[in-house]
């Protein structure tokens, strides 16, 4: 895994926009439609290559695939890849999604926001069944594609993001396993193969969690932090068995607080969990920094600071906005890090996808490149502050 030896590199988390060419094939599988399946192929391996060149030419050093591959969302996927699972209308007690704290607080807003953005889905997932691994030829395209879009470009390292054991299918009902903690057994079981896969392969795997932080708010108000920390215990348990067979040093390990543009009032505070996140047998923590609710939190990295064998890759520009950053800031945001830790331990990043499923987009594509720009600037601004150079 690189480390800014030199420079401060730049990454992001992963799901980018998906481009037309690629969503019109989804839409028609989506609906029940024929689709040629060489030219979904073909096209996806074309638009692989092109994202991949296009982060290069904005200034990103470790680039993802922008989750093309992926039909449905960022955890959802899955479905596609796990045997053991159907899907169903939601019952009367459906839209879990929907709740939590901070919905309670403010119901208005989010009745606004709903209404204007659509449910996220209109399907329970439902585990029926024994849970296997049978994806291996969708993840091998996947690596396929990327390996050859990262030798055209001539980039270095690059990793595919996945989800995490403990983030798959959220809201996911079970009908067969004895209990859902032996069903979250199943599933990082199964998930293994995906992530094996993928390292072997020699491309960095990242493991999307967002759980491990939102579930506090949806807990609330009946949780209290020594309960959750207990919670979360379990969550580093499953995750490490998971990653067993995998080096660390190959492994990201992405954590937000959700990636919506709401008010985000009742966000456990990274303090109270950041030592469960260094547990968590990865090479680099991905963390959410430049959103305004947890930007504040940038000096805990200097009262707890990472292990020296570990990256950071803290956000400095945010997905949720389309105000592009100025590369001062992004440079500020760096370097007030750097100077609390190892300055070859920080690599600027976002604080979340720009997409999290194929059909959605949290903002205009052209805002998105700029966003990386702007990264890109300012992490220059902030190497020349840090190596004199």
């Amino acid at each position: 895994m690189n480390r800014s030896t030199d420079r401060i590199l730049t990454t992001h988390v992963g799901s980018l926009i998906r481009p037309d060419s690629v969503v019109e094939y989804l839409r028609a599988k989506q609906a029940g439609k024929p689709v040629d399946e060489a030219a979904h192929k073909a096209t996806l391996a074309k638009e692989v290559a092109e994202v991949v060149r296009q982060q290069k030419e904005a200034g990103i050093d470790i680039p993802s695939d922008g989750e093309f591959g992926k039909g449905i969302s960022w955890s959802q996927y899955v479905l596609e890849r796990l045997s053991g699972f159907e899907r169903r209308p939601f019952k009367s007690d459906g839209n879990l999604w929907r709740r939590g704290e901070d919905r309670t607080k403010f119901a208005a807003f989010y009745d606004d926001m709903d209404a204007k953005e659509g449910m996220a889905t209109t399907l329970d997932s439902v585990c029926v069944g024994p849970i296997s691994y049978t994806g291996q030829e969708a993840v091998q395209r996947d690596i396929d594609n990327m390996k050859k879009a990262l030798a055209s470009s001539g980039v270095a390292e690059g990793f595919l993001p996945v989800a995490s054991p403990t983030s798959v299918i959220p809201d996911r009902r079970n009908e067969y396993y004895k209990n859902d903690d032996d069903l979250l057994q199943a599933i990082a079981e199964a998930m293994r193969t995906e992530y094996k896969m993928i390292v072997d392969s020699g491309l960095l795997v990242q493991l999307d969690d967002a759980r491990f932080a939102v579930t506090w708010d949806r807990m609330l108000p009946g949780v209290n932090l020594p309960d959750y920390r207990k919670w979360l215990d379990r969550q580093v348990e499953v995750i490490n068995y998971a990653l067993q067979d995998v080096p660390e040093d190959r492994v990201r390990y992405h954590v937000c607080w959700g990636s919506w543009n709401g008010p985000h009032t009742s966000d456990i505070p990274i303090r109270d969990i950041l030592d469960k996140i260094y547990a968590i047998k990865a090479g680099c923590y991905v963390i959410e920094g430049a959103n305004p609710r947890h930007e504040h939190e940038w000096k805990v990295w200097g009262e707890r600071k990472p292990p020296n064998s570990r990256v950071l890759a803290t956000g400095v520009i945010s997905h949720a906005t389309n105000i592009v950053e100025h590369p001062e800031l992004v440079a500020e945001r760096i370097t007030r890090i750097a100077k609390l830790i190892d300055r070859e331990q920080v690599i600027a990043g976002t604080d979340c996808g720009f997409a999290q499923g194929p059909f959605y987009r949290r903002v205009h594509p052209s805002i998105m490149w700029a966003k990386f720009e702007a990264m890109a600037q300012g992490a220059a601004l902030a190497s020349k502050e840090l190596w004199g150079k």
